[in-house]
């Protein structure tokens, strides 16, 4: 595998910007960008909040591993995971098997503004929403800095955040290709 051709994923908590810098990310690559939350819904026929509902997080999860082992190109592509997706057991091992994996991370405050927002996050889906978020923030984001580089995206333009992603990228994809080649 030439470097110019291994993956990138995207992780890290909700509202962090990894669907909105994979897609600016993508033309400059020349590699489309999954969303994988996306991707499951559009398999499934189900949205999220109705997979959540109707099958529950284990199904939801099982997808997402599904999705990471099987349901994308092996190559020549970013995939925007879903929040929870890299927190599961194994799944940050399974996607540094993959590719190259980037971490974009915000400040709490930064997150809240960004989700706050938004209606359709099924674990947000409780009356006090702030103490959700900072539950699950505080859970997860020892395992976020374990995940991949990690890139700030708070007060910063998008256009310096896609540069360094795309730094980053380039440099880890060489590694990718070197480690591969000798293993």
């Amino acid at each position: 595998m030439n470097a110019a051709d291994v993956n990138l994923y995207l992780v890290g908590f909700m509202g962090t910007g990894k669907t909105t810098v994979g897609r600016a990310v993508s033309p400059r690559l020349g590699f489309p960008c999954l969303d994988s939350d996306q991707e499951i819904e559009r398999t499934t026929g189900k949205t999220i909040p109705e997979i959540f509902a109707t099958e529950g997080e284990a199904e939801f999860r099982r997808l997402e591993r599904a999705y990471i082992t099987d349901g994308h190109p092996s190559s020549r592509v970013i995939v925007a995971c879903g929040g929870g997706l890299v927190v599961q057991p194994g799944m940050r091992e399974l996607l540094h098997e993959r590719g190259v994996v980037i971490c974009l991370h915000a400040s709490f405050e930064t997150i809240l503004a960004r989700v706050g927002r938004q209606g359709n996050r099924p674990l947000l889906d409780v009356a006090d929403k702030e103490d959700r978020v900072r539950q699950l923030y505080a859970e997860r984001e020892p395992i976020y800095k374990r995940a991949g580089t990690v890139i700030l995206t708070d007060s910063r333009p998008l256009r310096e955040v896609v540069a360094h992603v795309i730094r980053v990228w380039q440099r880890e994809a060489a590694d990718f290709v070197r480690k591969k080649g000798s293993g």
